[in-house]
């Protein structure tokens, strides 16, 4: 039985090693300089080049700090109390919010989600849903339609803002 056993881890053993098609012995004066063979690793998948990340001048990644759209959003929203804001799923959502002049025990909730970080009208989607209750504690919900006046007025003060801190932005970066 030992025979027999230790035969099969034998075998086991040469097919492993035969599948791994064996050494190869590979002189490296052959293949180049050491930059050469980076280049080389990178393009066949085989390993990373840290020379080439670190001359990268930017990348497309904004942290939510450098991001204008996103700042002015949350400058705009600030007197919202917010329940959900989630950077790299790119929404801000608030819980509901009713003035103390609100008339019909009327409250708002908005959401704002970011289609690009892009300063333009198209980059924004805001969604507002409103909720009217009665004195009988029975509440309508409703969204806003997105031509909505609350709608344009806060994609149109996010903008505005957005356009200021980008400009404030590359100022600073001048100096």
């Amino acid at each position: 039985m030992l025979k027999i056993l230790s035969r099969i881890l034998i075998f086991t053993f040469i097919i492993t090693l035969n599948a791994c098609a064996g050494f190869k012995k590979v002189d490296i004066k052959d293949r180049g300089t050491p930059e050469e063979r980076r280049r080389e690793a990178v393009e066949e998948g085989r390993g990373i080049g840290v020379g080439s990340v670190l001359r990268r001048k930017s990348t497309t990644y904004e942290f939510s700090t450098s991001n204008p759209m996103w700042r002015a959003s949350l400058e705009t929203l600030e007197f919202l109390p917010l329940n959900t804001v989630d950077y790299s799923g790119g929404t801000i959502v608030s819980d509901w919010y009713s003035d103390s002049n609100s008339k019909n025990n009327e409250s708002l909730k908005i959401t704002i989600r970011f289609l690009s970080n892009e300063i333009r009208s198209d980059s924004l989607k805001i969604i507002t849903h409103k909720k009217v209750c009665t004195n009988s504690n029975s509440c309508k919900t409703n969204v806003l339609s997105p031509n909505s006046k609350i709608n344009s007025e806060l994609k149109s003060v996010i903008l505005k803002k957005a356009a200021l801190l980008k400009k404030q932005d590359k100022q600073n970066k001048k100096k």
